[in-house]
């Protein structure tokens, strides 16, 4: 099963990982196309919209052992 962790980079998770974009925007992230958010971590993608990285990390693994 894949982790993702708070220290991956956004573009990272979303180019080896699409099927989690709905979880998270659901999560709260809005703006994964933006050219910034690519090229930073989860954690710090998080911080910039005052979310949880550890409980957003926790949502993207479940979605993918759900899988």
């Amino acid at each position: 099963m894949a982790k993702i962790t708070t220290d991956m980079i956004m573009g990272d998770i979303i180019r080896q990982y699409p099927q989690v974009v709905d979880t998270l925007v659901a999560q709260g992230m809005h703006c994964l196309g933006c050219p910034s958010s690519q090229q930073e971590s989860l954690a710090n993608a998080c911080f910039v919209h005052g979310l949880d990285p550890e409980a957003v990390a926790g949502a993207v693994n479940a979605a993918l052992a759900a899988e």
